[in-house]
Formats: structure tokens, C-alpha cells, sequence
């Protein structure tokens, strides 16, 4: 289990804090709870911190009560859904959900009330789980700090000074203030894992369009994916398989044992592997900026946990950083050049100077940008053929205090955002399946490992990381 430093600034945990997707589901079986109860201490966690720490953009009270108690009439009929049914969840507001606002945190959708379902909404209505409400989102979600919202920063519930991380800001912040099961967000460089690094959760960004994107609000329409943002890792992958409509509805401990990380498997010092799976810890020549303890402290949980892990030097990782900023630059400017035009005064006035800044990637850039990346995709191949699931840091800082737009880690000062996307933005270029695990803290404030595998392999991912955290984050 990780523990933090209690500080005067934590949010006081809601009722989901610690709490685990199984559990709630053998709880709500067993007849010792109703959805309707379940539903009531999400709303009293939302309206008692929710105000502080500004997670919500739109509760649906009404809503998320009458979606109860039909879960519970069900349930009591014996239609089971399987085990999101009856479990309250928030969705980021970049998602349609029929009836309820989608602003995407701009003052420029403000009154847009969505007329359908978005597709990953609409199969977490088919497995019985009850929307709560909208979550907050960084303006159109182009940013990692979660603090530039028509609706105001999102807080950090470990430490309520400090950014949330973005774009997927409110997401994270409900999870890890305990105020839902479990939370939709959306990730196009790092929007799901950054919030939940610095918060102290789990996220999980699943292979490139694994889950529907329908109905999302787009960024970047080749790098966009819909995540998912829950206290563990099974919870994460049981949502996951919702969302993708996998067949079988979800994954527990024994899902260790069926990737060969059973608890009594050995490890062999010094060659990375664990079981049947091999690990490589991925450095690059010249790293991005980052703070020192982070990298030592996310990597001594990792060793600690698992055995020696070799360093696998990657030297195409500026490259896949270069071309994630071509892609997404052309493709988020594109999208919003009509409204940069008519009502450039309407977005807040960071996101504008960066869509602005975006619109100077020119065609042949973009062009490049899509070549590397049809490269990078072929050359990542190649170690994935010596390892099966690459380990880093999530982000290399903690989580900065809010409005903090540089950091000075180790004496050099760079851009908060540039730090805060420079390790997870090369795994949307490349599409990959990516989890974001806490792994102790610096400072009282949580870090987290990233884990990276192939399509496929996220079960043996995810029983590596439940190494790490066999218990929620508390």
C-alpha cells in the first residue's frame, strides 16, 4: 500500500477512497449495500470537498439517483450487468452523455447539451453503472496542468496548493478524493496518466482506438484515446473491457497467475525477468528535465518489488516527442481555426497563445511528423521483441503548485508542461497500451512508474504493476 504525508491542504477521503471495483460489486451482491446508498455517498463526497477541489463541472443528482435505483430493482431481480452495475462514476466533460452539458471546460460551448450518448457512454449504460456527473477538463483538454478551465482549477486532493495535472484534471481528482468508483478521461498526450501520477491513482490509457472515440470531442483526431482512471489496476482493466466490449467482463488477482506472475514465481536477479515476462527500464541519452528522487524513487519501488531491471537505452525518444508536437499542433489548430477566427476572445488566454503557436506547423511538417512516426512504430517493434513491457517514470516532477508554469528540477528550469508530457506523450505517437502506477511519494506527494506493453499484453502488465500496488492508493 502507498502512504503519503499528511498535510493541512489533503481533501478529507470520500467513501470510494481505498475501495476496490470487486469489492463494491461483491457488497451490492451480498445485499449489504444498494446502488441508491452507493450513489448517495457520491454526492455527499462531491458536495462536501467537491467545492475545494473543483472535480465536477455538472452533477446530474436527479439523474444519477433514478439510474440507482433501477440498478438496484435489477439487481434485485437478478439481471446482473456485470460488476460496474450500480457503481457510480464521473465522465470527463469532453464526452457526450445524453441530457447532461459538454463544454470541454470553454466558455465557447457554454449551453451545449448533448443530444446522444457518446459510444463508451453508451456501454457503460449497457453494464448498469450510474454517471454522476461531468468531470472538469483543461480548456478543450489542450493541457497537462488541469487549471485553465471556464469552470477553474482543478485542486489536488493529496495537496489542495497543487495543480491536478490535465487534461483529464477532474477525472483523476474524483478518484483519488473518493468521490467515485471510478472515472472516464480522455488522453491525447499523457491526459489520463499525468493527473493520475500526480494525484495518486491508477490510469490507464488502452492501444489506440480500443475504445470509441465517438462522441468524444476531439484535440487530435490520430492521437486521441478514451481512458479509464480507478484505484487499482483490475479496476482499470474491468472498465476497460466494458469499453471495449471484450467478452468475459473483467479481471482479478488471478489474473496474475494467468499472465505467469503468480506470487510464488521466482525472479532471476539481474536479467529483468519476472516470471515468464521480461523488463527493461527505459532511459534515453540525453533525458528530458525531471527531478532525480522522482526516477530513483519510482525505480527502487519497481526493484524492489520485482528484482534488477536493465537499462534499455531508447534513442528515438526525442524523435517521437518532435512528432507528436507536429501532429498534434496541426491537428488541434485545425480543428479550431473557425474559432480562433470568430471568437478568439472566448478561450482562455494560454490555450489561445498555444492554438495560435500551433497553427504556424506547417503542411510539410505535419507530412514529416505522420513519416516518423510510421518509423518510430517499426523501431519501438524492435524492443518489444527483446522486452515485454518497458518501465519509466510517469512524469519526472511532482506535482507543481497551482499557476506554476516553470519548474527548476535539479537547477534547470523548464516549462511545467514540457516536463509534464515528455514521457508520456511518445506512447499516443505510437499508440501503445500504457498504465500509470503510484510508486511512493517525494516530498509527501505522490510519483508514479509507467508500464508499457504491446496490444495484448496488458494483463501481464497490469500483474506487474499489482506488484507495486496490491492495495488501492490511500
Amino acid at each position: 500500500m502507498t502512504s503519503f504525508c499528511p498535510t493541512t491542504e489533503a481533501a478529507a477521503p470520500g467513501f470510494f477512497a481505498g475501495r476496490t471495483i470487486s469489492e463494491l460489486a461483491t457488497e451490492l451482491r451480498a445485499g449489504r449495500t444498494t446502488s441508491v446508498e452507493l450513489t448517495r455517498h457520491a454526492l455527499e463526497a462531491v458536495a462536501g470537498s467537491g467545492p475545494r477541489v473543483n472535480a465536477f463541472a455538472h452533477v446530474d443528482e436527479a439523474g444519477a439517483l433514478a439510474a440507482a435505483r433501477q440498478a438496484d430493482r435489477e439487481i434485485g431481480e437478478g439481471l446482473d450487468r456485470g460488476p460496474l452495475h450500480g457503481l457510480p462514476t464521473g465522465i470527463k466533460d469532453m464526452i457526450d452523455v445524453a441530457g447532461l452539458p459538454t463544454t470541454a471546460g470553454s466558455a465557447h460551448l457554454a449551453g451545449r447539451v448533448a443530444r446522444t450518448d457518446a459510444a463508451c457512454v453508451r456501454r457503460l449504460r449497457r453494464a448498469g453503472a450510474v454517471i454522476v456527473g461531468k468531470t472538469t477538463t483543461h480548456e478543450f483538454a489542450y493541457g497537462p496542468t488541469g487549471d485553465r478551465s471556464v469552470h477553474g482549477p482543478t485542486r489536488n486532493p493529496r495537496d489542495l496548493t497543487r495543480m491536478a495535472g490535465g487534461s483529464s484534471a477532474g477525472s483523476a481528482a474524483a478518484v483519488a478524493a473518493g468521490m467515485v468508483a471510478f472515472a472516464l478521461g480522455t488522453d491525447t498526450g499523457g491526459s489520463v496518466r499525468i493527473p493520475s501520477a500526480l494525484c495518486g491513482v491508477v490510469g490507464f490509457k488502452p492501444a489506440y482506438d480500443a475504445i470509441p472515440t465517438h462522441g468524444v470531442l476531439p484535440l487530435s483526431r490520430t492521437l486521441d484515446h478514451v481512458g479509464v482512471l480507478a484505484p487499482t489496476v483490475w479496476d482499470c482493466l474491468t472498465v476497460h473491457d466494458v469499453l471495449a466490449e471484450r467478452e468475459g467482463g473483467g479481471h482479478r488477482l488471478d489474473g496474475a497467475a494467468e499472465a505467469g506472475l503468480a506470487p510464488d514465481t521466482g525472479l532471476a536477479p539481474d536479467t529483468g525477468r519476472v516470471g515468464g515476462l521480461t523488463v527493461g527500464w527505459l532511459t534515453e541519452e540525453a533525458p528530458p528535465p525531471g527531478d532525480p528522487r522522482v526516477a530513483a524513487t519510482v525505480r527502487r519501488a519497481l526493484e524492489t518489488a520485482v528484482g534488477t531491471v536493465p537499462d534499455v537505452v531508447w534513442r528515438r525518444a526525442r524523435a517521437c516527442r518532435d512528432a507528436f508536437s507536429a501532429i498534434q499542433g496541426a491537428e488541434a489548430s485545425a480543428l479550431h481555426a473557425q474559432r480562433m477566427e470568430q471568437a478568439p476572445g472566448l478561450y482562455d488566454e494560454e490555450v489561445l497563445r498555444r492554438l495560435q503557436a500551433a497553427s504556424a506547423v506547417s503542411p510539410e511538417r505535419y507530412a514529416a511528423g505522420l513519416d516518423t512516426r510510421a518509423a518510430l512504430i517499426r523501431a519501438v517493434g524492435e524492443l518489444f521483441g527483446r522486452y515485454d513491457v518497458l518501465a519509466l517514470p510517469t512524469v519526472p516532477i511532482t506535482a507543481p503548485p497551482l499557476g506554476a508554469r516553470e519548474v527548476a528540477p535539479n537547477g534547470r528550469v523548464t516549462p511545467v508542461r514540457d516536463a509534464l508530457l515528455s514521457l508520456t506523450s511518445p506512447w499516443n505517437v505510437l499508440g501503445l497500451p500504457a498504465f500509470s502506477v503510484p510508486a511512493g511519494a517525494v516530498d509527501g506527494l505522490p510519483v508514479a512508474l509507467q508500464l508499457v506493453c504491446r496490444p495484448g499484453d496488458e494483463t501481464k502488465a497490469a500483474a506487474l504493476a499489482h506488484r507495486l500496488t496490491p492495495d488501492p492508493a490511500t
